[in-house]
């Protein structure tokens, strides 16, 4: 009978949930960099440069790859002839273990938890409680696989009762674009079928976990119904042309992993998780000597990618910037800011909204100003700040036309497409929408030179900050005319490609 210690399960979570805040599965990576070399569309490219660029950073500098260190789901595989050596359940052991992990000083990770999730929605501060899954197995040892899954791609999870005879594929061509850009692809498209609604969702959240193997499974075909399924998926998916951050290109998702369980005659559950480019899990097996040994992979792996600005991008002065000024930029086009930037998010713009509903004067000024949606991740040892990618752009929709109305605010930067009612106040107020690149964070936390707080330091993270930057990269996704470039890049990457028809709206 193995005996498994209270410190060492704890000190394996603790230090796994390290690992893979800074260290891509080596498979995930290999995919990306094989995705950069066929890419042929200049900004999916561009995107995926920043990503694998901010992967090798991550890794060199123990930092997480993307602000948003995501919420913690454990799959937990105990055997039966295990003996336990603990004063704590097994659950308050894996969140002892959450804890230390995001609260670890060398490399804190963001908290990004709020319990009373229909009420106060308080911060817990240090991430816990995890999403814990039991099972009890043959055996004499511990298997865990964690997971660290944003809010970006967790909050497009997609569930579906087919009727039997409704055909899976077209439900996923149907609904793959209307995830958007915001689940930061390419990535992987994790699918449940069967069982019941809740044993999809667990089907295609475990599905995420395994090895990217599609090339593999194209030069040795496919041996059942599953793997068909993959293989035509993989393909149609990318012939969706969405690409890259949803700017188009030829590679939206990097695998498609498919779990299945019988069901009931009547029905076909299905649900569809996607993960994004900061894909994040691990597992480790304890047997009773000691906590888990983890090796870092070997950084020669990596694609031999730098990203580096186009020397055609425009340089703009954020202190100086006028309305005359971004009315000449044109979509798709890259831009280099340097200057003070404002940062908030979903807190911050409620209570924005709330103030001047009361008509109480704001915290800061946003005369002239851009805002960047963002979650940083706070510093350590010498940094300004830490990783600091853009947050979901659309979620923010709902207060774009009282801020470019009210505040005299004439630039948002952020992450993925604006929805209709936000391109129509950009494009009415003539300002702009500029995007930076999900799963970049740790390349444009180097731009931030300076920071501080203006307002709303209860927020932590959501506070309003002042960024100074220099040359943080850009691109501009929708102008002051309202040409929204994940609008047009898409569908123009659709056509060439050519290989579904585009459907009618």
């Amino acid at each position: 009978m193995t005996t498994i210690h209270q410190e060492d399960f704890i000190a394996s979570v603790a230090d796994a949930l390290q690992f893979i805040s800074y260290y891509h599965p080596l498979d995930f990576i290999t995919a990306l960099g094989k995705a950069y070399e066929r890419e042929q569309s200049p900004a999916a490219r561009d995107a995926i440069a920043q990503i694998l660029t901010n992967s090798r950073m991550s890794a060199e500098g123990h930092r997480p790859i993307c602000q948003d260190t995501g919420i913690v789901a454990a799959f937990v595989k105990v055997g039966m002839d295990v003996r336990w050596d603990a004063a704590m359940g097994v659950g308050d052991m894996v969140n002892e273990g959450v804890r230390r992990a995001y609260t670890n000083p060398d490399n804190v990770l963001r908290a990004s938890v709020v319990a009373d999730p229909a009420g106060a929605r308080k911060n817990t501060r240090d991430n816990t409680p995890a999403v814990i899954h039991y099972e009890i197995v043959p055996g004499d040892k511990v298997e865990v696989t964690l997971a660290a899954k944003g809010g970006g791609s967790e909050n497009k999870s997609k569930f579906v009762i087919l009727n039997p005879s409704d055909s899976l594929v077209d439900w996923v061509l149907k609904t793959v674009p209307t995830l958007g850009g915001g689940w930061c692809p390419p990535g992987i498209l994790g699918i449940g079928l069967g069982g019941t609604a809740e044993k999809a969702m667990l089907l295609a959240k475990e599905a995420l976990m395994e090895p990217v193997d599609i090339f593999e499974l194209q030069a040795r075909g496919a041996k059942n119904r599953v793997e068909e399924l993959r293989l035509e998926l993989y393909e149609k998916v990318n012939a969706l042309g969405i690409g890259a951050q949803g700017l188009g290109g030829l590679t939206t998702v990097l695998d498609v992993k498919i779990k299945d369980y019988p069901t009931h005659a009547a029905g076909l559950p299905v649900a569809m998780i996607p993960n994004c480019a900061a894909t994040r899990h691990i597992h480790f097996s304890l047997d009773g000597n000691g906590p888990a040994v983890l090796t870092p992979p070997n950084l020669d792996d990596w694609p031999k990618v730098e990203w580096q600005p186009s020397v055609d991008s425009r340089r703009v002065n954020l202190d100086t910037v006028t309305r005359a000024e971004i009315a000449r930029f044109k979509p798709g086009e890259t831009l280099l800011l340097s200057g003070k930037l404002l940062t908030g998010r979903d807190a911050a713009h409620k209570r924005i909204a709330d103030l001047l509903a009361r008509g109480e004067p704001l915290p800061v000024d946003f005369t002239n100003r851009f805002i960047y949606y963002v979650g940083p991740v706070d510093p350590v040892r010498d940094e300004v700040m830490g990783p600091a990618g853009p947050t979901t752009s659309t979620r923010m929709d709902k207060f774009t036309d009282l801020m470019l109305d009210k505040t005299g605010l004439i630039g948002m930067v952020g992450k993925a497409e604006r929805g209709p009612v936000a391109i129509d106040s950009i494009k009415r107020h003539q300002a702009v929408y500029l995007m930076a690149v999900g799963g970049a964070a740790y390349l444009v936390s180097k731009a931030i030179k300076a920071a501080r707080v203006l307002a709303f330091a209860d927020l932590g993270m959501e506070a309003i900050y002042e960024f100074t930057v220099q040359d943080m990269p850009v691109t501009v996704a929708v102008d002051s005319n309202g040409t929204s470039v994940h609008e047009t890049g898409p569908a123009e990457w659709r056509a060439k490609i050519g290989k579904i028809p585009v459907a009618e709206s």
